[in-house]
């Protein structure tokens, strides 16, 4: 059996009854997948036949050498950057379809992956809008950081980290769907499901909102700047565009809601998995561990390289939380007021 049988929902989080039994088959299943190659019966069989938590892993192992291959060619380390929105739902939809190929239940998994493509569709039309997808494009903060360690570390750092730990990372991240698999022929859907799935449709608008605040800000900023006038029928001031970064709406709240919504979205989809299995946290909240790291670190170096160009930057930094709104600091204010200036 490539799952186990399982009587009660508390086993679906058992990392040694539903793990551990398959883990051979990370050093067969290389070989079988040759064996296999020039039939698509075959091929079949070998998907049906393996663990599906097993192949989504080999899966984000056997891409990281392609990021790293093409990476190196062009000197562009935004690789895993231009998969990042496509292959959680990768994993996911492979989830589903691996419960419809077995005869399983998959009403709650459909719902899922119903959630899982508008995620990828929002993040990648985000994504596509700002350029990610242009020859060249290239996140910022890698020639930054290029800048500061020398080309063999960094081609460690690529081979440890960039391709590697951020594919398998995506990988993680979807761990908790497997539980779901598992837990479909003991636990009928119900209206929890509901709950779950509202909650990771509403951080996504969460998300959406923000990115388009951000992305009215960054147009009236650019044609002011090109024009020297205030672009008609915008909200935003001289001086909110001369200071550089958005303040208003949902960023007057937080200042990074986008990454608030997005790293909500895989922790609800963790505690969805303790819901369903009755425990308090299960070995899947790796991944969402790992990931709420991932945003931390990766926050806290654009910040960095924020304060550093934008000078009030730190005043909205006392003001605002980074994620979660901060009660004690009586909120943004009026960014322009002298008050203000003077706690630069």
């Amino acid at each position: 059996m490539a799952i186990p049988i399982l009587k009660s929902a508390v086993a679906c989080a058992d990392f040694s009854r539903t793990v551990e039994p398959y883990l051979y088959q990370l050093s067969d299943l290389p070989q079988q997948l040759y064996q296999s190659a020039t039939s698509l019966q075959a091929l079949k069989e070998l998907y049906l036949n393996t663990n599906p938590l097993v192949s989504a892993f080999v899966f984000s192992l056997a891409i990281a050498p392609i990021f790293l291959i093409i990476s190196e060619i062009n000197k562009n380390y935004s690789q895993v950057d231009r998969a990042w929105s496509l292959l959680p739902s990768v994993y996911n939809l492979h989830y589903v379809a691996y419960g419809h190929a077995k005869g399983l239940p998959t009403q709650r998994l459909n719902s899922l992956a119903i959630i899982s493509v508008i995620w990828s569709a929002r993040l990648t039309f985000n994504y596509w809008r700002k350029g990610g997808y242009q020859v060249g494009s290239e996140d910022y903060r890698w020639e930054v950081l290029r800048k500061y360690i020398n080309p063999p570390l960094f081609f460690i750092f690529n081979v440890t980290f960039i391709s590697l730990a951020q594919s398998v990372l995506l990988f993680t991240a979807t761990m908790p769907t497997y539980i779901l698999l598992l837990s479909a022929p003991i636990i009928a859907a119900d209206s929890a499901d509901m709950v779950f799935s509202q909650l990771m449709l509403g951080a996504i608008f969460l998300a959406f909102t923000a990115d388009q605040q951000q992305w009215d800000f960054q147009n009236a900023k650019k044609s002011y700047q090109s024009t020297a006038k205030v672009p008609p029928a915008t909200q935003f001031s001289a001086r909110d565009l001369d200071r550089g970064f958005l303040t208003k709406g949902l960023w007057s709240f937080s200042r990074h809601p986008n990454f608030l919504a997005e790293q909500s979205i895989w922790v609800t989809l963790y505690l969805w998995s303790c819901y369903l299995t009755h425990t308090y946290y299960n070995w899947t909240g790796v991944g969402a561990v790992a990931y709420l790291i991932l945003f931390q670190a990766s926050t806290w170096f654009t910040e960095l390289l924020t304060e550093r160009k934008y000078p009030d930057y730190k005043i909205y930094q006392k003001r605002v939380g980074m994620f979660v709104p901060n009660p004690f600091t009586g909120g943004i204010g009026d960014m322009n007021d002298e008050t203000g200036k003077k706690e630069k």
